[in-house]
C-alpha cells in the first residue's frame, strides 16, 4: 500500500503530550494515529458522502 502524507496543525501542550506518550507505548506517533483513526466507525457510504459534501480532505 502506498503511503500517503498528512499535514497536521496542533498547538505545543498536546504535541508534546503525543511525544512524550509515543516511546511510553513503544509506539511512533504515526502508528498512535493510525490506531486512533481505526477506532473510529466505518461511515457508510450513503450518509457519509451526503454530510462531506465539499469536503477536500
Amino acid at each position: 500500500m502506498a503511503k500517503k502524507g498528512l499535514n497536521l496543525r496542533i498547538s505545543e501542550r498536546p504535541l508534546n503530550k503525543l511525544r512524550l506518550y509515543a516511546p511510553n507505548k513503544e509506539k511512533t506517533m504515526t502508528q498512535l494515529v493510525e490506531d486512533w483513526i481505526d477506532r473510529l466507525p466505518n461511515p457508510e457510504t450513503d450518509n457519509y458522502s451526503d454530510t462531506h459534501k465539499g469536503c477536500t480532505s
